[in-house]
């Protein structure tokens, strides 16, 4: 995991892109989870230690809010229009990929009825 990070913020210095590289390094390790179709023991243990904290990592979200309410209730209308989108967005892509992997495990059914 930290070598995609790493591998990330090398092509980003290296190819000078407006990207944070962490951003490209989560993509590279989606990518490699995508093609070996598995997860490595110790990324998952990673990632449900942190999942059983993911509210404490919200909290300093949750202060920046506080402390800038003031900027942000002048852009109220901006940041609505931007979570509606998100939130739809997200909701149509998430659809997509589910009746995609539907589809595949229908199909994979059908060719192998056990």
């Amino acid at each position: 995991m930290l070598a995609c990070q790493l591998v990330g913020e090398l092509l980003v210095r290296g190819l000078d892109v407006p990207i944070p590289g962490a951003v490209v390094g989560m993509v590279l390790l989606f990518v490699g989870l995508l093609l070996f179709q598995e997860i490595p023991n110790g990324l998952r243990q990673t990632s449900e230690g942190l999942l059983k904290v993911l509210p404490l990592l919200l909290v300093p979200a949750g202060v920046g809010i506080m402390q800038y309410l003031g900027f942000l209730s002048d852009a109220w209308a901006e940041l609505l229009t931007a979570l509606v989108i998100s939130t739809f967005a997200t909701l149509f892509i998430v659809a997509f990929i589910l009746q995609r992997m539907l589809a595949r495990k229908s199909e994979q059914q059908d060719r192998d009825p056990s």
